[in-house]
């Protein structure tokens, strides 16, 4: 991967890292170092970012073809390659439109390489200056706050501190979107595997993000007074049972939910 100019690649990134569980290429020596670090903490990273990218696809499923969203904002997305939101939407109806949102900047630019739609965009922004985001032009152009939209945070939350309350500008979102909006988050779990979730939160202390698992009242704190899908709060799959195949050890290191916004 050519390192764009201005770019530092002696601090592990917590985007590239993700890509490299999923055998992504978008990632450099530092990052898969960093990675394998975590890997050799706990190994089943790689499954839980495959099966992470399994949940998104059931989460759009359900907004597109339950809730009759037709805008996608997927803030924190990392890098969007093959089986992502916008062929996830897209597949289903290509009039919807999806703006990819991260503050990685090499991120950024791959992907706004690799996007052709006229109906997808990707812009850097930061969920810690949510009014950056909201007011983005390239978001603004598919966007229409007027409307409702899907919102998605997936595996986001827990890159941002306690430090820097990351409720307040989820907060902000939120307030921004018009009702019949659509918010899905997931976090990981502080209550699984604790020996685990502290060792790989100290490998992530050395990268850009640190890494932060939060308890269940913490993470369902994040809809605000929004009505939770059934069957609320759980352990990463929720609408149905565990697709087959995934380890439910591995779905209880994190929680996922999905809220609506009151018409």
């Amino acid at each position: 991967m050519t390192v764009p100019p201005g770019i530092d690649v002696t601090v592990p990134n917590a985007a590239r890292m993700y890509d490299y569980y999923l055998g992504g290429k978008d990632n450099f020596a530092v990052d898969r170092a960093a990675a394998d670090a975590v890997l050799s903490v706990a190994p089943e990273m790689r499954d839980a970012a495959r099966s992470g990218r399994e949940l998104i696809k059931r989460v759009v499923r359900h907004m597109i073809v339950e809730r009759g969203i037709r805008q996608i904002i997927d803030i924190g997305s990392g890098l969007p390659t093959r089986e992502n939101v916008h062929q996830i939407a897209q597949e289903i109806d290509p009039s919807v439109r999806v703006v990819y949102v991260d503050r990685d900047e090499v991120v950024c630019r791959h992907g706004q390489a690799l996007l052709s739609s006229a109906n997808t965009t990707m812009v850097q922004g930061d969920l810690r200056d949510p009014a950056a985001i909201l007011s983005d032009p390239g978001l603004r152009k598919l966007i229409d706050l007027d409307e409702p939209a899907g919102v998605l945070m997936m595996f986001l939350l827990h890159l941002i501190p306690d430090g820097e309350d990351p409720h307040v500008p989820v907060a902000a979102i939120r307030d921004a979107l018009a009702p019949g909006s659509v918010l899905a988050v997931s976090h990981a779990a502080s209550d699984a595997r604790p020996e685990h979730m502290a060792k790989i939160s100290a490998i992530y202390q050395r990268a850009n993000s640190p890494f932060t698992p939060r308890d269940p009242e913490t993470i369902r704190a994040f809809f605000g007074d929004w009505p939770l899908e059934e069957p609320g709060l759980v352990h990463l799959w929720p609408f149905a049972e565990l697709p087959a195949g995934v380890d439910p050890d591995l779905a209880a290191m994190g929680y996922a939910a999905v809220a609506v916004k009151r018409r």
